[in-house]
């Protein structure tokens, strides 16, 4: 099978080759797209309570073996000496520059034995370094489901659901059957759901209070029915969150799903690595989508310290994959800051307009999620110099605004007024994307999170609030 590698020397550089992806919109796989209509499903998660059915949009990776807990520090920048049995983390590998590959949610289940979920790019390089660098552990994969599956049944690992929200306490007490002992933030403890007893994450996606819980995927429709059921029975108007509204929570609580990971450069480890990753797989068939265009790769790749992840650096380790880069990024003082862009209504409704006028349009936003591509990139400008990147975007019901998440030079502060070039200045391939012209748009410069009650009421030891 061609491999990274061999696609990328059908093209005159990286950019060229993502930006001209034919792979399509980034779909949310199953879940039906709406259950009451997307509005009502974000305001849940502010204002009573929400479900979300987590089961088939991300990968899972189990690691287990004598080496396991060696293997995942070496190759991730957190700190394991804390990480205790029925715990989580927010995982983060980065290349041997410093460059953010993706993320993952990590459980530990055992000495020997963690869980991971997210993205592909982190399961891929993980893969990957198992075999590289000869460790001593076994490494199970269950890629997240199908896309189209095309009525296709779909089988996962494990079903996996969060259900959030001021209302949501409610619902656990019952589905329980009785109070749900105090979990401890990004802990797990096992609680009941009926007659299973399943683990169950503290955890807090939309801000309010909120479990995750997970078990075996043939228990799927028993736990779904049961937690609807004890909804029903606590008088909670539990809403069923679907596929359009569920990635729109994070523009209020400030995580970046999806940077483009910094692969596509570097000799020795990486280059090894795009001669395995295959011409299907993410990094090859992945789209870049927005109005920066550069000629260089590098331009796109962020680094801990920009998406604010660098608070849990593992200094103390000895060694692991990235630490040299990341300590001279820290000692630089150049790197940029994460910030939420909210966008001017009054140029939103002029792009809009545009699509109800002859000739060409402005570049469509589609509401609640208007991303056409894996990974975006838009030109947030002073005047006529670049400032920042905007990296994911969307549409708040609960903010009444469009909003999006990126990436500021230091000199940007709060309340700055700057300009986001929305469209992509020139035709590429890309299905996604229709005959367009470049708009621009007012957007201020606001804090991360965006929203006041993920700022005042997420957990003190929460990675989004340690950040902002």
């Amino acid at each position: 099978m061609p491999s990274l590698s061999d696609v990328m020397a059908q093209h005159n550089n990286p950019v060229e080759m993502l930006r001209n992806s034919t792979i399509g919109m980034y779909v949310y796989p199953v879940v039906t797209p709406e259950f009451r209509n997307w509005r009502t499903e974000q305001e849940a998660w502010r204002h009573s309570a929400v479900l979300f059915d987590q089961s088939h949009h991300m990968d899972e990776l189990i690691v287990e073996g004598p080496q396991a807990e060696e293997f995942l520090a070496y190759h991730g920048i957190n700190a394991f000496g804390n990480f205790s049995l029925n715990r989580a983390k927010h995982y983060v590998p980065v290349t041997p520059n410093g460059h953010v590959i993706g993320d993952h949610i990590i459980f530990r289940e055992r000495e020997d034995k963690f869980i991971l979920v997210g993205r592909a790019p982190t399961s891929n390089w993980l893969m990957f370094c198992a075999a590289y660098g000869n460790w001593n552990v076994r490494i199970k994969h269950d890629p997240r489901s199908t896309s189209r599956p095309e009525g296709e049944r779909v089988l996962r690992t494990h079903y996996r659901y969060q259900i959030q929200g001021p209302d949501a306490p409610k619902v656990f007490e019952k589905m329980n059957g009785g109070p749900v002992q105090d979990i401890k933030f990004f802990h797990v403890d096992w609680i009941n759901v009926g007659s299973k007893r399943v683990q169950a994450l503290r955890h807090g996606m939309s801000g309010a209070p909120g479990l995750e819980i997970w078990g075996p995927y043939e228990d799927k429709h028993y736990i779904h029915s049961t937690i609807l059921q004890a909804a029903r029975d606590a008088g909670v108007d539990l809403v069923q969150c679907g596929s359009r509204a569920y990635s729109t929570n994070t523009l209020e609580s400030g995580w970046i799903p999806s940077p483009l990971p910094g692969i596509y450069t570097g000799d020795g480890m990486l280059a090894d690595y795009r001669d395995w990753v295959g011409s299907e797989m993410y990094e090859s068939a992945g789209a870049i989508g927005g109005s920066f265009v550069s000629d260089n790769i590098e331009d796109y790749y962020v680094n801990p310290f920009e998406l604010g992840y660098d608070f849990y650096i593992g200094w103390k380790k000895d060694d692991f994959i990235g630490k040299a880069a990341l300590q001279k990024m820290k000692e630089s003082g150049t790197n940029r800051k994460k910030v939420t862009f909210e966008w001017n209504k009054e140029d939103v409704l002029k792009v809009i307009a545009s699509a109800f006028d002859d000739g060409i349009p402005y570049k469509w936003i589609d509401f609640p999620q208007p991303n056409y591509a894996s990974s975006s990139a838009d030109m947030v400008m002073h005047g006529d110099k670049m400032v920042g990147m905007s990296m994911f975007n969307g549409y708040s019901y609960n903010e009444r605004c469009v909003l999006s998440l990126g990436v500021v030079d230091q000199s940007v502060e709060i309340g700055d007024v700057l300009t986001l070039k929305w469209g992509e200045p020139d035709d590429t391939a890309k299905t996604s994307a229709e005959k367009h012209r470049q708009a621009e748009i007012r957007v201020r410069v606001s804090p991360t999170p965006y929203a006041s009650e993920v700022r005042t009421g997420y957990a003190a030891d929460s990675w989004r609030t340690k950040a902002a």
